[in-house]
């Protein structure tokens, strides 16, 4: 197995921008990357310190418009080293799949969806981003 550590945690806002901005006057977090999903309605930007090996927070705008007054943490997501190997791993398993296909963004970081025991969302992501 080749999960390596947390990668994001992928958060839902309104508007990027804006919450974005707080990120990074409250906290101190750093703007690394806006970018569009491939669905052509969702949009992610990803914050966090200095340091490339570290957990980041992806902000999700567009993925839901009446957001929740508490539970906006939409996934957690895992860094591997190839998500095809893991794709097929976690196939032979007993877990259920939210993705039918990995995908790959714009930038060439690509993805899957899978449900925890509980249906929390759990990413598996293979970055570009270092």
């Amino acid at each position: 197995m080749a999960v390596r550590r947390m990668e994001h945690v992928g958060v839902m806002v309104k508007q990027i921008e804006p919450s974005a901005a707080f990120y990074e006057k409250v906290l101190g977090l750093e703007l690394k990357e806006i970018i569009p999903h491939t669905n052509g309605v969702i949009r992610l930007a990803f914050l966090g310190f200095r340091n490339q090996d570290e957990t980041e927070m992806e902000l999700v705008e567009g993925y839901n418009d009446s957001l929740p007054n508490e539970g906006k943490v939409h996934h957690l997501a895992f860094t591997v080293d190839d998500i095809e190997e893991e794709w097929e791993r976690i196939r032979g398993l007993a877990v259920t799949f939210v993705d039918s296909e990995i995908t790959t963004l714009p930038n060439g970081s690509r993805y899957f969806f899978i449900e925890g025991p509980d249906g929390e969302r759990i990413e598996l992501f293979q970055s570009t981003r270092g």
